[in-house]
């Protein structure tokens, strides 16, 4: 590619989690990649909690690096802090999460894209997009500079035509400090692109040196550390703690006396704010009869004072901030370092795109991140990994990666985004899975490194590695089930200190089974088991796999089941308006997301199984009617 006459292969608009990944993936492939961004200070800014991962997020995260992403890398390299949630619970919803070193964190990704000759770094605002007939050749920036490619990554974030909200007040912006993008809206728009508006918000950053935290309860990270990325050689370093308090009923009746001066209950912002996370004026009006809420006191990094108020987010004015904040235990004396705000910003409803993340009008456009209405930093990855994967394809005219819901929480996701009218910024959450058993974090290598390994981003190496792994588990699975304990008395005090006991030999497989039993304490009991000194990430698998065989094995059926749905293919130009006994809104509703399979139309929203029915019988006699 001519860089000096400013041709590249492709253009990624934006620098967050989205357009990191989507950059990476594509100059690890070999494409000569222009990565545009606001502010280059910025790349990979966690402009709201510095921390990865939590409940089903962690699955996105492990995916990414299964696929040869590398927000878990950047992760391990840069935590404060690392610890499982849920562990009790099953292996659905058990989920890591990291604190991050805010600063670290930017600065790894930054040396990452730096050191990467296909990646040519710039500060400019794009504000136009080019295109000849249905296909895309570049883009402009904000001082006329036009910049040719034939696939062209939007992953603008919250500054697409960002504002700002303190209070009553507001102003363009797409984060605290940061200009907003102008003008690409406008250029979408032209192209018959819908955009539609969203709305987020962060809380006040504290100087930590005002804090009280013995009024507060301590929040400690794992003694055993779990980490995200499959790769080997995780960096171990120091960790340290968050904490806990709560608001008051002093706290509530600030909120509350001060509602007209916040923007959102006054009709100011008119874009939907996130559902599972919102301010903290909403939660006290929405649960008027929760007397307290959890507030988490997380640092922000190392080389920093500002510490995150977690659970505090808003947009009412900074003086009533303050009072907020110190009705806190702990946070008496809290002097607030950046006031939190909420932004409004417009993005592109998904169901513009196809599974792929490329629009349905433009060829060789394709979005990801916060620009398809999700919110949190992991979905944006995961999509950017994706969009950057599919311009290759796109470019090399090979098959595009359409992952299934029944592969990947981002399968899931994606096909979410794309078949539903998302109303609000889109997190992901295990219930949203219907195989959340089968699509763990601790399996995500073995659903999806060999994809990533034919794509070209794992190498020999890592596969190798992957796959003495998963010959290890299947080693070690057999073993246990030949393996017989005997009902002893040595066997039996040891089953004993955890409430269990045997009558009789038992495999250790079957003894595995029982809920109180964990591979440790096979370890314990059997002195071969022990010495195998097999890895904790095989073993835990193993657990999983012996424990939850029955549920396992059922959800596989209904992969089975799924996907005679999958097996009927919907023809590109079919006319569903000439479509006899099937509603005009359902009629409307296929015509705009256009669904490739009966499975995908079936999960439309507002299609009745009915409607699934009738186009089953045209599909299985080829009579649907065509343009």
């Amino acid at each position: 590619m001519d860089y000096l006459n400013n041709k590249f292969d492709i253009i990624v608009v934006g620098a967050g989690h989205a357009g990191c990944e989507a950059v990476l993936a594509c100059a690890k492939l070999g494409m000569k990649v222009l990565l545009c961004t606001l502010n280059i200070d910025n790349i990979a800014l966690q402009p709201c909690n510095p921390a990865v991962g939590g409940p089903a997020k962690s699955t996105l995260v492990r995916e990414i690096d299964a696929l040869g992403g590398v927000m878990g890398e950047v992760t391990d390299a840069t935590y404060l802090q690392l610890k499982v949630l849920n562990s009790s619970k099953g292996p659905a919803v058990r989920a890591l999460r990291a604190q991050s070193d805010k600063a670290e964190y930017t600065r790894y990704m930054r040396n990452l894209i730096e050191s990467n000759e296909n990646i040519y770094l710039k500060q400019c605002c794009i504000t136009e997009l080019k295109v000849e007939g249905d296909k895309i050749t570049g883009a402009i920036d904000e001082f006329g500079i036009e910049y040719s490619a034939n696939a062209v990554i939007l992953t603008t974030g919250t500054s697409l035509e960002g504002k700002i909200f303190i209070g009553l007040r507001s102003y363009s912006a797409g984060r605290l400090g940061e200009k907003a993008a102008i003008g690409l809206s406008d250029s979408l728009n032209k192209l018959g692109i819908e955009t539609k508006k969203l709305k987020t918000g962060t809380p006040a950053r504290v100087d930590k040196r005002t804090i009280d935290y013995s009024k507060m309860t301590i929040q400690p990270g794992d003694e055993e550390l779990s980490f995200f990325s499959f790769k080997p050689n995780r960096p171990i370093r120091k960790t340290y703690p968050c904490y806990l308090t709560r608001t008051t009923e002093e706290t509530h009746e600030i909120i509350k006396a001060n509602l007209d001066k916040s923007p959102m209950f006054q009709g100011l912002i008119h874009g939907v704010g996130p559902r599972y996370c919102p301010s903290i004026e909403d939660k006290i009006v929405r649960f008027a009869s929760n007397p307290s809420h959890h507030i988490f006191i997380e640092p922000e990094g190392l080389g920093t004072y500002e510490t995150y108020i977690q659970g505090f987010s808003t947009s009412l004015p900074a003086d009533v901030q303050v009072k907020m904040l110190r009705s806190l235990p702990g946070l008496e004396r809290a002097h607030i370092i950046k006031p939190a705000y909420a932004v409004e910003y417009d993005y592109v409803p998904a169901v513009q795109t196809t599974h792929s993340l490329m629009s349905k009008k433009i060829k060789g456009l394709f979005f990801g991140g916060q620009i398809n209405g999700t919110s949190g930093y992991e979905e944006a990855a995961a999509q950017g990994l994706i969009a950057g994967i599919n311009a290759y394809n796109y470019l090399n005219g090979t098959e595009m990666l359409e992952l299934s819901r029944s592969s990947s929480y981002t399968g899931t996701l994606i096909d979410d985004l794309v078949t539903k009218d998302i109303q609000d910024p889109y997190r992901m959450l295990t219930s949203r899975s219907e195989y959340r058993l089968l699509l763990r974090q601790d399996n995500a290598d073995e659903r999806l490194t060999a994809i990533g390994h034919k794509i070209g981003l794992i190498d020999d190496e890592q596969f190798a590695r992957f796959n003495k792994k998963q010959q290890m588990i299947k080693d070690e699975k057999e073993r246990l089930e030949g393996l017989k304990i005997s009902a002893n008395e040595s066997v039996n005090e040891i089953l004993a200190k955890y409430g269990e006991h045997i009558d009789r030999g038992i495999r250790a497989s079957e003894l595995l089974k029982r809920p109180n039993v964990s591979y440790k304490m096979i370890q314990e009991i059997d002195q071969t088991t022990k010495e195998l000194n097999i890895p904790k990430d095989v073993y835990e698998q193993i657990e999983v796999i012996v424990k939850y065989d029955g549920y396992i094995k059922r959800q596989e059926e209904q992969v089975d089941q799924a996907g005679k749905l999958e097996k009927f293919k919907i023809p590109e130009n079919i006319d569903y308006s000439n479509i006899e006994h099937i509603s005009s809104e359902t009629k409307e509703k296929l015509a705009k997301i256009k669904p490739k399979t009966l499975a995908q139309a079936a999960r439309i929203g507002g299609v009745k199984p009915a409607d699934i029915s009738i186009l089953m019988v045209m599909l299985d006699r080829n009579t649907v009617a065509k343009k």
